[in-house]
């Protein structure tokens, strides 16, 4: 699994909440401490394989985690299980959480040679309802109606138990293992965030944002129950991207926003845009024998004007991540020259729409990235008249995936990746949870990510400009 953002930015109360167990109440870990050492349910190098975890529930507005009880008296870091409750969870269904993380039945064994055992309630149950059955019995009650009741009793408290465990289980959604919890903790985290900003407001956004977090809580919990890790690694990482942008929302509508004098205290601009996922750096799709890309950091030129059309310009966008192969770094943004969108494989007319925007006004070897022409088309207003872009990238991708045509492909860093699919002036904020404040990225640094995506292209050791593919349609201007 790829690297994500970093931690996100919940309250200072909310962001520990879920590192260790109750946190916020660490009277109640104390207490569960000393009532396990009592009952001898600790975990320590006595343990094997084999033995039952004795787990303390921390029941949350979102679900409950699960911690183990080391012997050596410290905390865990990391939970046994975490569970997500339903989404508009009823009264009822709340309860059904409440029964699930109750204390463990006492069980008692039959015999040191008899294999199996009966919960204490149980064996309680059988005690009452003998004196019962016999008391019903001595005054006047039918033996074949009070023997029935008398056998009853203990087998339902014995077995009901399960039947509703099972019932209850049906609106919940819990995940164990190191990968899934450690995941699940970080959502968690930022949930509890909106969750306690959304109960201290009533603006609809913040009671929104904590909707979508159960929601996302939900989905990530299924992924998990169905999937590892790195197989739903995309889908993951959209999810928490998502959670993490509602956080950072939910902490700027609380915070107001410092004025012109804070600002640059607030922002580093000496800080890098943060490391490439694991694996080699990104190479071009290419064919054998092409040549060389002329430079694409331009130095100041006077702007063509906007009825002069320049081919020799690259579109760069972001789209889902993939992995080209095993054990191959993800790719989740992508460059082609403008030609590629006038391919016969790509949809059009749109492509050819985009093609003609793209290349009106430009520099030659001028770097566009799709978030630009969205800048230009009045925040997006004019996409409808252009053509459908999501459409048209996804075809670019299936271009390079099938090495149709020539193409850089890139596994940008989350706040780069975040930079080019801003507008011009538009900035990305995030939350440094080790230095404690807010880091803010800007249009310099979107014009530093072009330019090290440039520098990409410059690299690249051939001889002629991007391959566009083959049986390309006439551009825009000529068809017409």
């Amino acid at each position: 699994m790829t690297d994500t953002l970093r931690t996100p930015p919940p309250p200072p109360t909310a962001a520990a909440q879920h590192r260790r167990p109750f946190t916020l109440d660490p009277g109640r870990w104390e207490a569960e401490r000393s009532r396990a050492l009592r009952t001898g349910h600790v975990r320590d190098h006595t343990c094997t394989a084999e033995c039952e975890p004795a787990l303390v529930y921390e029941r949350t507005r979102w679900g409950w985690l699960a911690w183990t009880m080391p012997g050596d008296g410290t905390r865990p870091e990391l939970p046994h299980q975490i569970g997500i409750l339903t989404p508009y969870a009823t009264r009822t269904q709340r309860l059904a959480m409440r029964w699930l993380t109750r204390r463990p039945a006492q069980r008692l064994g039959l015999a040191p040679t008899v294999p199996g055992s009966l919960r204490f309630l149980a064996v309680a149950v059988a005690v009452i309802s003998l004196a019962v059955g016999l008391f019903a019995m001595a005054h006047g009650v039918p033996v074949d109606v009070a023997l029935p009741g008398m056998a009853l009793a203990p087998i339902l408290a014995e077995h009901l138990p399960g039947q509703l465990d099972a019932r209850a289980r049906e609106h919940v959604r819990s995940v164990e293992g190191d990968g899934a919890c450690r995941y699940l903790q970080r959502l968690a985290s930022l949930h509890t965030s909106l969750v306690q900003a959304a109960a201290g407001s009533d603006r609809y956004e913040l009671r929104r944002s904590a909707e979508i977090g159960q929601h996302t809580l939900w989905d990530a919990a299924g992924l998990l129950q169905t999937q590892d890790t790195r197989s739903a690694a995309a889908d993951l990482i959209a999810r928490e991207r998502l959670m993490v942008q509602l956080a950072d929302q939910a902490a700027q509508i609380l915070k107001p926003t410092p004025g012109p004098a804070n600002a640059d205290q607030a922002r580093k601009p000496e800080q890098p845009l943060g490391p490439y996922p694991p694996g080699p750096r990104p190479a071009p799709h290419h064919t054998p024998g092409t040549s060389s890309l002329r430079g694409t950091l331009l130095m100041p030129q006077p702007q063509p004007g906007p009825d002069v059309r320049t081919a020799d310009v690259y579109l760069l966008f972001a789209h889902e991540p993939y992995h080209p192969g095993p054990g191959a770094q993800e790719i989740n943004a992508t460059v082609v020259t403008a030609d590629t969108l006038l391919h016969p494989q790509v949809q059009q007319p749109d492509g050819a729409r985009i093609h003609d925007l793209l290349t009106r006004g430009r520099q030659p070897g001028e770097i566009i990235p799709l978030a630009t022409l969205t800048h230009e088309l009045n925040g997006g207003a004019g996409w409808p008249t252009v053509g459908d872009f999501e459409r048209v990238t996804t075809d670019l991708v299936q271009l390079v995936r099938t090495q149709m045509c020539d193409a850089l492909s890139l596994g940008l860093p989350e706040i780069a990746r975040a930079l080019i699919c801003t507008g011009l002036d538009s900035e990305v904020r995030a939350f440094d949870a080790a230095a404690g404040e807010s880091i803010v990225y800007g249009p310099d640094d979107r014009a530093k990510v072009l330019a090290e995506v440039g520098m990409f292209l410059t690299g690249i050791a051939t001889e002629q400009p991007f391959w566009p593919g083959d049986g390309l349609l006439p551009p825009l201007c000529q068809s017409t």
